[in-house]
């Protein structure tokens, strides 16, 4: 898999782009501020239809603008598969061969993308909820139904929580309803949790290894999911609906007291250990880094092993972030099988074959030059 051409019209600081791609490696060089991290950006909001910098989408659109869009051409098992995502005052529209696609799950997972960037070292001494989104966007690239269930969560643990905020004001105890927001809630509860438990599997299959080559054979890293509610790894949907109920009746009183929902996927986290202790309270940088270097190149091997094509990978402005060592262990990995998008602000310093042989731009206040 890998992108053909892109085109950007008013998107950030492009009024007109229009750009072929080697299906190697592809360096954008460019100084702060001139549109480099707004190209990867772009093919980030292709796979996924949102950013990965800002939820507030008229960011993207060029100031007075009135639209932003974006199109790719992308090749896929020989076929060549056109994208385009257009960003407007009135909402947002995908198309998936022209056509619009009204389900999200429709469009997301027909490009495949792996973004490692700066605030990605964050994966493991950041808050919880970088976690969570890791695996929510990693998770709905290879199960794009997992995205329906998501959003139905959200959707009705923003209902909930309307309502317990209201219990908590008022004497009036609304319990039949609260009951029936309940049942709705764990259902997508309970398959997000037990898709997640089978995607934390699969990442510890690939992840443990890489990480164990970076670490000179030195450290054996462990993943643990980290619910809220008693239930096992691999426990049955029906298992996981049962504890989450029998919970949700524990702490009836509580939530109403507190007008919150206290338990579900939203307040899930994933835990790293090294060699057995706590990687994000007891871990150096390095090891950190190696984890969170890990857990992005583990999601390269099992999207292939997913969906039978290597994804795309985009490193904005990180090679500067690692050492020597991990900027080799990273660039052999990819190297000849991986379309590969970096941005940096020099290259200057970075000695490895695969950079020598890749197609060079350079970004001048939102022009390309080659």
């Amino acid at each position: 898999m890998h992108i053909e051409e892109l085109k950007l019209t008013n998107y950030r600081n492009y009024q007109k782009l229009d750009i072929p791609f080697d299906d190697k490696v592809n360096v954008i060089i460019g100084e702060n501020a001139q549109g480099k991290t707004n190209l990867m950006e772009a093919i980030y909001l292709l796979a996924f239809t949102k950013s990965h910098r800002t939820s507030k989408e008229k960011e993207l659109i060029r100031w007075d603008e009135d639209y932003a869009k974006i199109e790719g051409r992308i090749k896929k098992r020989a076929t060549s598969i056109p994208l385009e995502i257009v960003i407007s005052n009135k909402g947002k529209k995908a198309r998936l061969n022209h056509l619009e696609q009204r389900k999200l799950s429709d469009y997301i997972g027909v490009l495949n993308v792996v973004m490692f960037a700066p605030e990605d070292l964050t994966l493991v001494k950041g808050p919880p909820q970088i976690r969570r989104r890791f695996i929510d966007m990693e998770l709905g690239q290879i199960q794009p139904r997992y995205i329906y269930h998501l959003g139905q969560f959200q959707k009705i643990l923003k209902q909930r929580n309307h309502l317990l905020k209201q219990m908590q004001r008022e004497q009036n105890k609304n319990l039949v309803m609260l009951h029936i927001l309940t049942e709705q809630l764990v259902e997508h509860a309970s398959t997000i949790l037990e898709r997640r438990f089978v995607f934390l599997e699969l990442l510890r299959k690939w992840a443990k290894p890489i990480h164990h080559g970076i670490s000179h054979e030195l450290e054996d890293l462990e993943i643990v999911y980290s619910p809220t509610i008693e239930v096992l790894e691999g426990a049955s949907k029906e298992k996981i609906e049962s504890s989450f109920l029998e919970k949700f009746k524990q702490i009836q009183d509580k939530e109403m007291e507190r007008g919150t929902t206290l338990i579900g996927p939203h307040r899930d986290d994933i835990l790293f250990y090294v060699n057995g202790k706590d990687v994000q309270t007891y871990g150096s940088q390095g090891q950190q880094r190696t984890t969170a270097l890990s857990i992005k190149l583990a999601e390269i091997d099992l999207i292939f092993n997913e969906v039978g094509e290597y994804p795309i990978l985009l490193l904005d402005d990180v090679l500067s972030e690692l050492d020597d060592y991990r900027q080799s262990h990273l660039l052999n990995t990819i190297q000849g099988k991986v379309q590969t998008f970096v941005s940096t602000t020099s290259v200057d310093g970075i000695h490895h074959e695969t950079l020598k042989k890749a197609e060079i731009f350079r970004v001048t206040n939102g022009t390309v030059f080659l």
